[in-house]
């Protein structure tokens, strides 16, 4: 079990708050090796990441090994429908009669764990944690719409599919935008 102030207790890592916006680099690069991303893609997401922490409402949590490395992290902030990512998916959930989840809903806006630590349970450490610690009753997030790990493990949580082949400016695939009520499914 974890000490109080550390965050749950897990078998690989420790799950906690961590100062994203500090670890940037070492962030970016455990996304990187979990979608691939090239150096330009990465100079393009460090000023994003480091914009959506400025938000007073931002929440991140990272998962780090004994020494330290960070071996995963989530974050996301309440939603707010001017926000760019709002912006993209509201026609989108509007066709499907769910734009009300754009209301009242944390966004977990990243979920990234290093591939050599995943299929461990870091990703739903990482997830429930940051949920569990919110005041919305609901979450919504955006996936690539194929079948995934990362789309199964949302689903065991119980988000479902609110839209899909949601078209974001610059992907190279289509998204779901998904959601799920507040506490997540264990």
């Amino acid at each position: 079990m974890a000490a109080p102030g550390e965050g749950p207790a897990h078998p690989h890592a420790r799950i906690g708050p961590v100062d994203l916006a500090a670890r940037v680099d070492e962030a970016l690069h455990v996304q990187a090796a979990a979608f691939g991303l090239g150096q330009d893609e990465i100079a393009v997401r460090r000023h994003i990441v480091l914009r959506h922490l400025e938000h007073p409402e931002a929440r991140a949590l990272g998962a780090l090994a004994p020494d330290g490395r960070l071996l995963g992290f989530v974050y996301g902030l309440p939603n707010d429908r001017a926000q760019w990512w709002s912006t993209v998916v509201e026609p989108c959930l509007r066709a499907t009669g769910s734009d009300g989840w754009l209301d009242d809903s944390f966004v977990i806006t990243e979920l990234h764990v290093h591939p050599d630590h995943q299929q461990r349970g870091l990703g739903r450490a990482l997830i429930t944690a940051i949920t569990d610690a919110v005041d919305q009753p609901r979450s919504i997030l955006s996936a690539i719409d194929k079948d995934s790990p990362a789309r199964a493990l949302y689903r065991s949580l119980g988000y479902r599919d609110l839209a899909r082949q949601v078209v974001f400016p610059s992907a190279p695939q289509p998204y779901a935008v998904m959601g799920a009520v507040l506490p997540l499914l264990r």
